[in-house]
């Protein structure tokens, strides 16, 4: 027990500022749309759209990143300092190809917002839009590398406070280019996007020069340097970031999609899982800094080769994450029907809000294990299987299942929550399994 309370006293200590720096990168788009917002209703809707459909590409380069901390947490366990500085540099070497690949994508996929049959005002703004948000995806999935390399040394308050700071940075700009301040043209909302941009870029070189610069990081060898690359080194980062990358984007697409499928049935339940779905949201961002956390602390035992550190940091992670989301699940039911009212008037929102909100908090302990257990087996690098099953969860599962319950079985929407609550608990279920197999096999 004494060592467990030493696993959780660690995991919580590195999650926190992880889960702020989360939580400061989420806060950046809500202040843009409050921004934009005093536009027009049309700046807004082109900022929604573009938004969701950037998230998507996003989350793949976000997730490629996820290589660099478990690398770096089994280097750092082995001794091997100076390999942390060679695995940061092979990261940057290939995010920074993956992120030109991506930054075509989205400029690309521009092209294409006119066939989402979309008012001709809200067209015309989000095509604009996603061509300047798509530079700036150079610079986050940069940041995100060495936001990684000091995650992985558990050095997390650096990249948190740049993320914290880069909030007031973003507003300023914002104030600037959308209303056409301190002497520049009004720009609405093209000018959220160069404000965005450009923020990223001074949070990249900011974080960048502390890494370069820091007395404490030298022995780590950081200096971004591009020579004698290693082709083995290079395919285990593809091997291990791609599939995390992908693990990401499948969950976000069945929620994008269960999302949808809640459109069908008109905008009085789309309203209230709008609401819902934002506050599991929001402990779900908690959960991701824990789940971060746990893949450091593991990768970091899984390095000195002490089996049982393994499990008991990975196992800590767990509870302490189950733990969380069943305290938020209890809140959930507790004031399920007075949350909503802080959102909106309408009653008929409010009731099928109050009743979602029973649903999120069923699938919180569901999702804080999935989420959990996808970090703790990447900190032993086990990220394939793990992908295939979470294609399973959510699109052969979840996905089905909520449609059969939502209109075969006439339960609407909370029949589709229902179904993605039975994809989280079975993929979360696997996890915990898993974890457990694969560390006692170690």
């Amino acid at each position: 027990m004494k060592s467990y309370r030493k696993h959780l006293k660690e995991t919580i200590k590195l999650a926190f500022p992880i889960a702020l720096g989360q939580l400061g990168h989420i806060m950046m788009g809500v202040v843009d749309s409050l921004m934009v917002g005093k536009v027009g209703a049309a700046s807004l809707a082109a900022a929604s759209l573009v938004n969701g459909l950037f998230f998507l590409i996003l989350v793949l380069g976000f997730g490629m990143t996820f290589a660099i901390s478990p690398l770096i947490a089994i280097s750092k366990g082995e001794n091997k300092l100076n390999q942390c500085g060679v695995i940061l540099n092979h990261g940057v070497y290939v995010n920074s190809i993956f992120s030109v690949i991506l930054m075509v994508i989205v400029f690309s996929l521009s092209y294409l917002i006119p066939l989402l049959n979309q008012a001709p005002d809200v067209t015309l703004l989000a095509i604009s839009y996603m061509k300047i948000l798509s530079i700036s995806i150079i610079p986050f999935i940069l940041f995100a590398c060495y936001r990684q390399f000091l995650e992985g040394l558990s050095i997390p308050n650096p990249p948190m406070l740049i993320a914290i700071l880069a909030n007031i940075l973003n507003a300023i700009l914002n104030w600037t280019f959308i209303y056409g301040n301190l002497g520049f043209s009004a720009m609405g909302l093209d000018g959220a996007g160069y404000a965005t941009t450009v923020t990223r870029w001074i949070m990249t070189i900011a974080l960048l020069l502390f890494v370069i610069e820091s007395k404490k990081l030298k022995t780590f060898s950081p200096q971004p340097h591009f020579k004698n690359l290693d082709n083995k080194l290079i395919r285990k980062i593809i091997g291990i970031g791609l599939p995390s990358g992908l693990q990401y984007f499948l969950e976000v697409a069945a929620f994008s999609f269960a999302t949808i499928m809640v459109g069908w049935l008109g905008k009085i339940p789309l309203a209230a899982n709008q609401i819902a779905l934002n506050l599991a949201s929001i402990s779900y961002m908690v959960i991701l800094g824990i789940s971060f956390a746990g893949t450091v602390r593991v990768g970091e035992e899984f390095g000195r080769k002490n089996i049982e550190g393994v499990r008991r940091a990975g196992f800590s992670a767990i509870i302490l994450s189950t733990s969380i989301m069943f305290s938020s699940g209890v809140i959930f039911i507790l004031f399920r029907n007075v949350i909503p009212t802080l959102y909106i008037g309408n009653p008929e929102v409010i009731l099928i809000a109050s009743n979602l909100l029973i649903i999120a908090a069923l699938f919180q302990i569901s999702d804080g294990l999935q989420a959990s257990g996808i970090g703790v087996l990447r900190g032993i690098t086990d990220v394939k299987v793990p992908l295939y099953v979470s294609f399973t969860s959510y699109w052969l599962l979840g996905i089905p299942t909520g449609y059969l319950l939502g209109f075969v079985s006439n339960l609407g929407a909370i029949g589709i929550w229902l179904g993605s609550f039975v994809g989280l608990t079975g993929l979360g279920v696997f996890l915990l399994f898993r974890f457990n197999y694969k560390t006692l096999k170690l």
